[in-house]
């Protein structure tokens, strides 16, 4: 027979480590780089773009080319999504250490 007070304890402890995840997902903070530097975007583990900073001297090579607008673009889809593949990466650790090895499907164990 299953305790239901095992089942409430069990619940609570889930909710603590779903505020626990909340919390490390705000603090992990992750960057790329595009371009030599010319682009850095700095995203959260919610996947939240923070900060974006482009080189001045990227801007200043815009001579009004239309190639040069395409490629300062590009290298800001890049970072940011770059960005984005490393807080995954970061999430993923987390999650991991969290589980303390447990294997759960769809959690990359």
């Amino acid at each position: 027979m299953i305790n239901p007070l095992k089942i409430t304890e069990m619940l609570s402890q889930a909710g603590q480590m779903q505020e626990e995840f909340q919390r490390k997902l705000g603090e992990t903070v992750v960057e790329a780089t595009t371009g030599g530097g010319a682009v850095t975007a700095t995203i959260n583990g919610k996947k939240e773009l923070l900060k974006l900073v482009i080189d001045p001297a990227a801007v200043v090579s815009l001579s009004g080319g239309q190639a040069d607008v395409e490629m300062l673009q590009d290298l800001i889809v890049g970072a940011v999504n770059e960005a984005r593949r490393k807080a995954d990466e970061a999430i993923k650790s987390s999650v991991q250490g969290m589980l303390g090895g447990l294997k759960i499907p769809g959690l990359g164990g």
